[in-house]
C-alpha cells in the first residue's frame, strides 16, 4: 500500500488557502517527500503527519516555489532529534544548491546523502520501492518522478512439493533468495508464478507536454500533473514559460492511460481551479481537481 498526500496545489507564490505544491507518499514506515517550496511543513503539519520518518527528498528542480522551504524542514527535522541519515535525489548541482540554503541551517544532526541525477532517466531503488526519474522540458533541468512497487508472484506450492523442498525452504524462495537442499540450488523462479499487477504513482510539475511524460506515467494508478493554466487562450502563456494548460494534462493522462489523474500547480490567477472541472473531465473522466491535503490509498488488486 502507498498512502499519498498532496501537501499543497500552488504555484509560483503560496496563497493564505493554497500552500505551494509537494506531494509526500508513506511506505513502510518510511516517508518520501518530493519538493520542498515555501510552507511545506506547516501543511505537513496540519495534516498531523511527521516530520522525522522522512527517508527521502526528491526535487524537481531548481526554482524557489518547489525548494524554498527546505531549510526551514531540515531544521525541524534535526529540532525532532533525528539522526539517522536522509538521501536526497535532484538534478546536477543538487548538492551546491542545498548546501547553499543551508548557510541558514548549518548544524545538524544528520548527514544527507545526495543523488545527482544527469541522464534522461534513472532509476533509484530505495525504501523498498523504485524512484524512477525522468527529465521533462521546462526553463531549466527538471525530472518528474514515478514511485513503483512491485509485487511478486503467488507461491505456488505445488510446485515447491513436487519439487521435494521441505517446508523451512518456501519462506526464503519466496523472499527472492537462492536455498540448497540436498546438494541442488533452488531459485525462486522455480516455485513462484508471474509478478502481479503492481502500485505506479506519477509526479509531473513545470514542463510542457513532452513524449517521456505519456512513457514513464503509462498505466499509473495516481499521475499528478501541473495545471497552471485552466484557460485554453492562455496555450501561448503556457509555451513562453514552459508549462502547460489543464487541458495538455488531461490530454497526458488519457494518452497514459492511467487509472486517474489529480491536477496540480495552479497559477496564482486560477482561484477556483473546479471552474474549469467539466472541461477537463471531457478530456480525462478520471480527472480530479486537487486540493490541498487530498490523501489517497493505494493498494493492490486482489
Amino acid at each position: 500500500m502507498l498512502d499519498i498526500c498532496l501537501l499543497g496545489t500552488g504555484g509560483m507564490l503560496p496563497l493564505p488557502y493554497r500552500y505551494l505544491t509537494s506531494l509526500m507518499v508513506r511506505y513502510n514506515g518510511s516517508n518520501i517527500l518530493i519538493d520542498c517550496g515555501e510552507g511545506t511543513q506547516n501543511s505537513i503539519r496540519i495534516k498531523g503527519w511527521n516530520f522525522k520518518p522522512i527517508d527521502v527528498i526528491c526535487i524537481t528542480h531548481f526554482h524557489a516555489d518547489h525548494i524554498s522551504g527546505l531549510p526551514g524542514l531540515l531544521l525541524t527535522m534535526g529540532n525532532a532529534e533525528r539522526t539517522s541519515p536522509l538521501t536526497m535525489i535532484g538534478p546536477k548541482g543538487l548538492e551546491k544548491v542545498v548546501n547553499s540554503l543551508r548557510i541558514i541551517a548549518p548544524e545538524l544532526p544528520f548527514d544527507i546523502k545526495f543523488i545527482e541525477l544527469e541522464n534522461e532517466s534513472e532509476v533509484i531503488e530505495i525504501c523498498g520501492l523504485k524512484i524512477e526519474a525522468f527529465k521533462v522540458n521546462h526553463r531549466v533541468t527538471c525530472y518528474g518522478y514515478s514511485l513503483i512497487l512491485d509485487r511478486a508472484g503467488r507461491f505456488d506450492v505445488e510446485k515447491a512439493k513436487a519439487l521435494g523442498l521441505p517446508v523451512q525452504y518456501w519462506n526464503p524462495l519466496q523472499k527472492g533468495k537462492t536455498v540448497t537442499f540436498e546438494g541442488k540450488e533452488y531459485t525462486s523462479d522455480m516455485v513462484m508464478g508471474a509478478d502481479r499487477k503492481g502500485l505506479k504513482c506519477t509526479y509531473c510539475t513545470d514542463t510542457r507536454p513532452v513524449p517521456s511524460i505519456v512513457e514513464h506515467a503509462y498505466g499509473a494508478d495516481l499521475f499528478i500533473c501541473e495545471g497552471m493554466y485552466g484557460e485554453d487562450d492562455k496555450i501561448g502563456k503556457a509555451k513562453e514559460h514552459k508549462h502547460m494548460t489543464m487541458r495538455e494534462a488531461a490530454t497526458l493522462a488519457k494518452e497514459a492511460c492511467v487509472k486517474e489523474m489529480w491536477l496540480t500547480h495552479y497559477s496564482p490567477a486560477t482561484n477556483r481551479p473546479a471552474e474549469f472541472e467539466d472541461m477537463v473531465k471531457s478530456v480525462f473522466p478520471d480527472a480530479v481537481m486537487g486540493k490541498d491535503r487530498m490523501e489517497k490509498e493505494l493498494k493492490f488488486e486482489d
